[in-house]
């Protein structure tokens, strides 16, 4: 089973595939709660270099108000990640599937919330 949802962003820097995600997170009802340059991170802190790669906490309010109505501890597993990772020939977009991450999760209302959740996003990863 996938558990990302894939798209290279051919003969794109990782700042402006940046953009053109969160403009298409953002179109498609989603936030972005956090983000973690990777690269810079790993560099500061253990001195290794590394291609870009960032990571963005990507919420829609709405749907994460009904799975935390569903699932009380269901917040552990959000927001949904959407990474971003400086590849050969571009910068490689990767959105979490919800549907895979809560599989071990048994309610089934939850599962249809986290359906929606990755139509969205791959609507978002494809718009982008």
């Amino acid at each position: 089973m996938a558990y990302t949802y894939d798209r290279l962003l051919a003969g794109t820097a990782i700042d402006d595939a940046d953009k053109r995600v969160r403009a298409a997170l953002m179109e498609n009802g989603f936030g972005v709660l956090t983000e973690i340059d990777v690269q810079a991170t790993m560099k500061k802190k253990i001195d290794q270099d590394m291609d870009g790669y960032r990571i963005l906490g990507a919420c829609n309010p709405k749907m994460a108000w009904e799975a935390i109505g569903l699932e009380a501890r269901i917040g552990a597993m959000l927001p949904c990640n959407v990474i971003l990772r400086q590849v050969e020939g571009g910068t490689e977009v990767s959105a979490i599937d919800p549907v895979a991450s809560m599989a071990a999760v048994d309610n089934a209302e939850l599962h249809r919330v986290a359906g929606q959740v990755r139509d969205m996003l791959k609507t978002a990863v494809d718009a982008a």
